[in-house]
């Protein structure tokens, strides 16, 4: 687990597009800054659309696993009460540290602990359950390695499968929580297939396409442990001219910058 000193660093509030001068290495969001020069994912709509579309409601715990530069827990952090407590959890070290800091140079230091583990003996070693778990996980079956062996374990399930996902979930959740996870779409679907196999209980999907008329690229899931309806939608980021579109700038309003 890394440890944190307390910090804060005031909110960013700019009107003009014109005056704002973004910081390099990371993304400047409303409330905080995200570094990701460290890591080998960067920040990118998918854990966006994770951290501003995961249900918050009622949750008291709730856990990132495979975190990153630490972007989902944060946003978390953002949308949540002050007496929510979110732990993420990272393999690796470069990463792990980056989250670390940016969790310390957040309005929320004392809320996020960031832990620079495997996600399996982590979740033995939790004697205390979550409501909410989220994950931006790896999706690539193991293939030709690349040169940046942090950029394959942050991009192939050989370091997090999809099944040692599920496992870990049961171990950690509250009978009544949820999981949250966002995948390409045609693998999401088959994660998904997977899970009520399992006994999961799909009770939220969102399909993400870039625009109303192309092709699904992207799925938002959300399972549960109980039985329940799935309310399903589709989510468009952008419209036919190219702006995103009304539901997309209404998700994530209280992120990013001018919207």
């Amino acid at each position: 687990m890394l440890r944190r000193f307390s910090s804060q660093v005031p909110i960013v509030n700019s009107q003009s597009k014109a005056s704002f001068k973004p910081r390099r290495g990371g993304f400047t969001f409303k409330q905080f800054f995200v570094a990701h020069d460290r890591c080998a994912m960067k920040v990118g709509t998918d854990g966006v659309l994770l951290g501003a579309w995961a249900p918050v409601k009622a949750v008291r715990r709730a856990l990132d696993i495979g975190c990153g530069s630490g972007l989902i827990a944060l946003m978390l952090a953002q949308r949540t009460a002050d007496e929510v407590q979110i732990d993420a959890v990272e393999l690796d070290a470069a990463a792990a540290a980056q989250a670390h800091d940016n969790a310390d140079a957040s309005p929320w230091p004392q809320r996020i602990c960031v832990h620079q583990q495997d996600i399996e003996p982590f979740s033995r070693q939790q004697s205390a359950a979550y409501d909410l778990i989220v994950s931006n996980p790896p999706y690539f079956a193991p293939a030709v390695a690349c040169r940046d062996r942090a950029r394959d374990a942050a991009r192939y399930t050989e370091t997090l499968t999809h099944d040692v996902l599920l496992d870990c979930a049961e171990r950690l959740l509250q009978p009544d929580g949820t999981l949250c996870v966002v995948l390409p779409y045609e693998i999401g679907e088959a994660f998904a297939a997977d899970a009520q196999q399992r006994g999961w209980h799909l009770a939220q999907r969102v399909n993400v396409s870039d625009r109303a008329d192309t092709a699904r690229h992207r799925i938002l899931l959300a399972l549960t442990r109980t039985p329940q309806a799935c309310v399903e939608s589709d989510l468009a980021i952008k419209q036919a001219d190219g702006d995103y579109s009304p539901p997309f700038r209404r998700l994530i309003a209280d992120f990013y910058l001018f919207y």
